[in-house]
């Protein structure tokens, strides 16, 4: 499950939904062999497979009224993650009148989702897409034959999740009643620590070594790969996850003399960049709703969508009011020269690097760039 030769600072973990997907797994496996076993080889969204220890197993009931439990204990690597040490608890129970499907369902201390603009049903579990697509897969790949005859119900719960949320913004985002089971690769990395910052400039450092003249900053994996598509003549090494530190890249790619800066990001961490924020974790800058309101009426917007954006909590819920009206592609274009004019202000980088930047939507499909004044 973790390597314990790691230096701390740089050990990576797993994310809630990686947990509750192995959870999940070892709970079918109960179903299918009449015992949950002690241990767990489970699929990861990257499409690693790790081991992870099951805590907890039980199975319960009989013929078409039979349960089976697991837990498994999250360990969040050397990430700051207040939902480090949380048991991702599955509960998968035969469901006979719905053949062939796995439905999941949140139990106690997973977040129900009250408002718009996170992706997900207003009413139900706050368990991400990519998540729930993991927790699926692991149950169909051991389960496949118990799933010819019967449906699978699965609900995850995290009993200390109810405390754990009050550490975190979920209820600022309509997120009420527990955490949200989180993750698009599986692994947690160190994003908050002194370490990765370090990593994150060593990255530019290598960037500015190649010869090309550019770095390609990005948000994360999902963005990477994006950005790797636009800038498919580049090298892999002058693309640099760098996170929630672009103050630190940037610092870089100017000590380094680099020519051009490509920044590839979604709404919401380019929303914080446009603000002005250049430390962009959850914890150190709200999303200023207010902003993408004025963009939105700049591109003309009814007063009343924009005054709603205003009011709403994430820029997930701007972008889907834009779709919905016809004016995202637009709206994304003016959030990018936003960023652009913010990062080139004379008080900030000014001319120092020509500045690109890059906009995908959660599925990684481009909408909009901009560029500065070269």
């Amino acid at each position: 499950m973790m390597d314990k030769t790691a230096r701390r600072g740089t050990r990576t973990g797993f994310t809630t939904g990686a947990c509750a997907a192995a959870a999940a797994r070892a709970a079918a496996l109960g179903l299918v062999h009449g015992a949950v076993p002690l241990e767990v080889e489970s699929l990861l969204p990257n499409g690693d497979r790790v081991r992870f220890v099951v805590h907890d197993g039980r199975c319960e009931g009989a013929s078409t009224d039979r349960a089976a439990h697991a837990m498994i204990v999250k360990f969040a690597g050397d990430d700051p993650d207040c939902t480090d040490g949380a048991h991702l608890t599955a509960d998968v129970r035969i469901d006979a009148t719905r053949p062939g499907a796995v439905t999941l369902h949140g139990g106690f201390g997973v977040g129900t989702v009250t408002m718009a603009g996170l992706g997900l049903e207003v009413g139900g579990p706050a368990i991400n897409p990519v998540p729930r697509a993991n927790i699926e897969a692991n149950v169909r790949e051991v389960a496949a034959g118990l799933l010819d005859e019967v449906g699978l119900a699965v609900t995850i719960s995290v009993p200390q999740g109810l405390e754990m949320a009050r550490k975190t913004l979920n209820a600022r985002l309509g997120i009420l009643g527990g955490i949200s089971i989180l993750g698009t690769t599986g692994i947690v990395k160190p994003y908050s620590t002194a370490a990765y910052r370090a990593s994150v400039v060593q990255g530019v450092q290598v960037a500015a070594t190649l010869g090309h003249g550019v770095v390609v900053l990005t948000t994360g994996g999902r963005t990477e790969q994006f950005a790797m598509r636009e800038r498919a003549e580049l090298p892999a090494a002058c693309f640099v996850q760098m996170g929630d530190f672009l103050r630190y890249a940037l610092d870089e790619a100017v000590a380094q003399g680099l020519r051009e800066v490509v920044i590839g990001g979604m709404v919401g961490k380019l929303t914080k960049i446009a603000q002005g924020e250049t430390i962009t974790h959850a914890n150190r800058a709200e999303v200023d709703t207010g902003l993408l309101a004025e963009l939105a009426a700049g591109i003309g917007a009814p007063p009343e969508e924009c005054a709603a954006i205003a009011a709403a909590e994430t820029a997930r819920f701007a972008a889907e009011r834009m779709e919905a009206l016809g004016l995202l592609n637009e709206f994304h274009a003016a959030l990018a020269q936003k960023v652009v004019a913010t990062l080139t202000a004379p008080e900030r980088y000014g001319q120092r690097f020509h500045l690109r930047v890059l906009v995908c939507d959660f599925e990684g499909r481009k909408l909009a760039e901009a560029s500065s004044v070269r």
